[in-house]
């Protein structure tokens, strides 16, 4: 049986390395195919790369013919003419490597701002279920350090690794006309840069892909620590030290793997450099061995001149070669990485029948029906069996104990999650034929975490509609109760928030993010207590400013204190993830049920307060 389960496991080693060579073949087609956009620059490039190579050949034979027709024979012409011939080619083909290396930096950044858009794009395309379930750090790694790990390999690796080739295979053929025995003997140290070669770069690919692991860990950590949110954690419960030392072993760990890939690339150049200074002699050797030893008088100073310049000039793309094919090989790494993100199957896809709708043109009318949701798909339904019907402007009013699915059934009428069963339909259309574009104009949301970008006051209020008017920014401020209060800044509208709204209070933030909603003006309007974070007397305004912009639209209203949903044309309540009650107010008191038990003891606690006060 032990022998039985070893070959099964020497068997699956085995296939790793075929698995391996298979997956880099797709990710080496994957990234060829993204200079197709750019095929011309292309083009032009590669054509200066053959016309720089050509140039390049060109001072080895000059200097030959300069050494043994010019200076040995005292010719001053000789020696004139082609020292000029020389110079000449030099600058010539120093002037085509500075034209065939701006075109591939350009080529490069074209092709890395296509690989960031598609990135960013699809990230964009994602539910928000992906986004609870992924650490923001580890989204910013492979946006960010990720796509940059891979720009040297599209910038540069790849001009320079045609170059180098056409370098390597044009030498090659001027070496062998010059002396093909002094070829044979530099021919035979191909063979140790290529195993040189592989060797680290399968290496360096491990090594990268662990860099980048922990670049990632480390990122998510000083992500979640160093935020407003975070500091305030640390400094509030005193133990910074513990998080001190979480950060020291992560650093740790990723200096280790940064002194392994330190330590490749010396052992790897260090191998080179003994390479390169070992050729130069071994090719005097045989030279004199020749000339001496055999009395070949074909070998002359020109030509043994012309032929360790050569030689010299083989060395540097070779190693340029087996660096980039060090590079390459890691850079798969980064690659897969980037390519998991851009191949990820989205869970919230629009129909091809799927159609745009004009805000003025939908009723609002919600129904759910039979609706079934979970988050996890082995776990308890969060959703069950939920039905109902929201006419056209009505008001509906969610209530429950925390955890009831309150907010997550509101999620549902956007798509930000798509119900496991059942059908949830805007004006008798199911929200799955509907443009996801459409469903974000026409649902808007008052959370109750409001998101404010490290922007000015205007500009986050401008999300809602870019093109608004300072006069409809005041108009829709003031309908929120917060105009007065930003007029009272030094800077107005132009006051920088801070991150994430932190120079505004919990109820200052809210009324703003109100004002956006008053902005955009939806056809159905989510408020997740919206009011939560407000005083007495702010939240009575405020419910004023909501009464008007609840007019006409229909209205999901998540409510804390039940005071506020009073006038709600239906109320539904939630436990455990199902409705167990529905009506108007009176008829849930009536009915004395998980509601009216709520609802008294919130106001005998109101009243309790009242009094103390």
């Amino acid at each position: 049986m032990m022998r039985n389960g070893a070959g099964r496991g020497e068997g699956t080693e085995a296939e790793a390395p075929k698995r391996d060579r298979a997956s880099d073949r797709a990710i080496t087609k994957r990234v060829i195919a993204l200079f197709g956009p750019h095929k011309k620059l292309v083009i032009l490039t590669c054509a200066a790369v053959l016309i720089a190579v050509v140039l390049g050949i060109a001072p080895p034979i000059l200097t030959q013919i300069l050494i043994d027709e010019g200076l040995q024979k005292k010719d001053l012409g000789v020696t004139m003419t082609y020292s000029l011939w020389t110079l000449v080619s030099v600058l010539a083909g120093a002037g085509m490597t500075l034209v065939y290396g701006y075109w591939g930096v350009v080529v490069g950044q074209k092709i890395m701002v296509d690989l960031r858009g598609q990135l960013f794009r699809r990230l964009q395309q994602m539910s928000l279920r992906f986004f609870t379930a992924t650490r923001t750090g580890e989204i910013q790694t492979r946006l960010l350090s990720d796509v940059a790990g891979v720009q040297t390999v599209v910038s540069n690796t790849i001009t320079d690794q045609v170059s180098n080739i056409a370098i390597v295979i044009s030498t090659m053929a001027a070496m062998i006309w010059v002396d093909w025995r002094l070829t044979l003997l530099s021919f035979a140290m191909v063979p140790v840069f290529a195993v040189v070669g592989q060797r680290v770069g399968d290496f360096a690919r491990d090594v990268r892909k662990g860099t980048q692991e922990q670049t990632s860990e480390l990122n998510s950590m000083m992500q979640e620590s160093l935020s407003v949110s975070g500091i305030l954690l640390t400094k509030t419960s005193g133990r910074a030290d513990i998080i001190r030392s979480k950060f020291d072993v992560e650093n740790e760990k990723l200096a280790g793997w940064q002194v392994k890939s330190a330590i490749i690339m010396y052992l790897f150049f260090g191998m080179i450099r003994l390479i390169t200074q070992l050729a130069p002699a071994l090719v005097y050797w045989l030279a004199g061995w020749l000339l001496i030893q055999q009395g070949d008088t074909s070998i002359t100073i020109g030509k043994l001149v012309a032929f360790t310049v050569l030689q010299t000039r083989l060395f540097f793309p070779m190693t340029g070669l087996m660096s980039a094919q060090v590079e390459i090989m890691s850079s798969f790494a980064l690659f897969q990485r980037i390519f998991e993100y851009t191949d990820m199957e989205l869970d919230i896809k629009e129909s091809p029948k799927a159609e745009a709708l004009l805000p003025e043109n939908v009723r609002g009318r919600v129904e759910f029906r039979n609706v079934m949701f979970s988050y996890e798909k082995e776990g308890g339904q969060t959703l069950s069996h939920i039905s109902f019907v929201a006419e056209p402007g009505q008001l509906v009013a969610l209530v429950g104990p925390s955890g009831a699915g309150k907010t997550t059934l509101t999620y549902l009428i956007p798509r930000l999650y798509d119900a496991d069963a059942g059908t949830v339909l805007l004006d008798d259309r199911p929200v799955e034929d509907i443009k996801l574009d459409s469903l974000a104009t026409i649902v808007g949301a008052v959370t109750q975490e409001t998101y404010l970008l490290h922007t000015t006051i205007r500009e986050n209020l401008q999300v809602a509609r870019p093109g608004a008017t300072d006069a409809e920014l005041i108009t829709a401020c003031k309908a929120a109760a917060i105009h007065d209060h930003i007029a009272s800044l030094p800077e107005g509208y132009g006051t920088i928030v801070g991150e994430r709204g932190y120079k505004l209070s919990g109820g200052e933030k809210q009324r703003l993010a109100i004002a956006r909603a008053i902005l955009k003006n939806p056809r159905i309007l989510i408020l997740d207590e919206a009011t939560s974070a407000l005083d007495t007397h702010s939240e009575r305004l405020i419910q004023a400013s909501l009464s008007e912009l609840m007019k006409g639209r229909t209205t999901f209203a998540i409510a804390h204190r039940l005071s506020t949903i009073l006038a709600a044309d239906q109320i539904l309540v939630l436990e455990a993830g199902q409705i167990v009650e529905r009506g108007t107010h009176p008829e849930l008191l009536k009915l004395g049920g998980l509601y009216s038990r709520l609802y008294n003891e919130q106001f005998t606690a109101e009243k309790r307060l009242e009094a103390s006060v």
